[in-house]
């Protein structure tokens, strides 16, 4: 009888503290429905949303052979760190023979110049020789006019109007030789001006071809173009690189972060651009951001995709399609600092 009635009050104590677990348990469920609805109700959520910053590539402007690297990997860099240096001999040597080009040409304009001056002064002396011929001409035509005359009264000899004939002859001659000798010197004038036109347009392309060369010899130092952090180092000293090739990539770190949060196209309606938004990330479960909306993608992920579906061609399945949501991180805690490119975040917000 003892036996039966220990075992009965084990029972009733089993029951007891089996009804106060299942109790506690329904409470919890209860709690955590309640919680559970009233976020449905409240929020629109999604786990599939990463966090984003600008990642660059550095790129060779210039090809050669790499003589030093200044970074580590993962360094934090400034705006304006030398990153490396490319060997630039090559390209010096082809600034220095763009120097030397540059400064024949300008001679050569100042030689032109020069032969200019000795032209005009050579036409104007031509000109001052027509007026004399043209002085004699007129005294060999009076005396010519005045023998004639006197010839024709009988007054001179023949020999005597033919010589002043003569003489008439050899000044008309040296006036139209003068005026020939201006007309050549005037030629001569503008030819060399055309030269010097010629010229001062090949000064031009030699000063841009020197630009040019000094812009590649600029090009061997290269440097961080804003504050940054490096990635990863895949070059080596003494490395030789081509134009064009990618030799780092850089994290920006001046243009801030952001959540790109892929949402189902039947929680958009409550979203506009400027609605605030709860951003936690799997790194920092207990650490909440604070966001903004910046905007909405105009078509879904998939319709970026490389093979947009096609679903004219039969094999039609509805699938729930996401839209990426643009948010704008807009806390300025340390621990914003910590998140990296890439990690999952959870991201709550509001319905409207």
């Amino acid at each position: 009888m003892k036996q039966q009635n220990l075992h009965t009050r084990t029972d009733k104590l089993i029951t007891i503290i089996t009804s106060w677990i299942a109790g506690a348990v329904l409470l919890i469920l209860l709690v955590w429905g309640g919680i559970t609805l009233w976020n449905l109700k409240t929020y629109e959520e999604t786990n599939d949303a990463q966090v984003q910053e600008y990642i660059n590539p550095i790129t060779a402007r210039v090809g050669g052979y790499i003589s030093a690297i200044r970074y580590e990997e993962n360094q934090q860099v400034k705006k304006g760190d030398t990153l490396l240096i490319i060997d630039n001999r090559e390209y010096a040597l082809q600034q220095q023979e763009a120097e030397a080009a540059l400064d024949n040409a300008e001679a050569q304009e100042k030689v032109l110049t020069s032969n200019i001056h000795t032209a005009e002064q050579t036409a104007a002396a031509v000109q001052e020789q027509i007026s004399s011929a043209k002085a004699r001409l007129w005294k060999q035509q009076q005396e010519y006019d005045r023998y004639k005359k006197l010839f024709d009264a009988e007054s001179a000899t023949r020999q005597q109007l033919e010589n002043v004939e003569t003489a008439l002859q050899v000044a008309r001659s040296d006036y139209q030789a003068a005026l020939i000798n201006y007309q050549a010197s005037l030629s001569k004038t503008n030819d060399t001006k055309v030269q010097e036109t010629v010229l001062q347009t090949e000064i031009k392309r030699r000063a841009a071809v020197l630009n040019r060369n000094k812009l590649d010899v600029g090009y061997t130092v290269i440097t961080a173009p804003y504050n940054c952090q490096m990635g990863r180092r895949t070059i080596q000293t003494g490395q030789q690189i081509q134009p064009g090739q990618t030799l780092a990539y850089i994290v920006d770190q001046d243009a801030g972060k952001w959540v790109i949060a892929n949402f189902k196209e039947t929680q958009l309606r409550h979203m506009h651009v400027g609605d605030i938004a709860e951003i936690s990330a799997d790194a920092f479960p207990d650490q909440t951001f604070e966001g903004k909306i910046e905007s909405l993608s105009p078509a879904t992920g998939s319709s970026f995709s490389l093979l947009p579906p096609d679903n004219s061609t039969g094999n039609f399945v509805k699938i729930v399609q996401r839209i990426p949501v643009r948010i704008k991180l807009t806390d300025n805690t340390l621990a914003l600092a910590a998140l990296r490119t890439g990690m999952n975040a959870n991201v709550a917000i509001r319905k409207k």
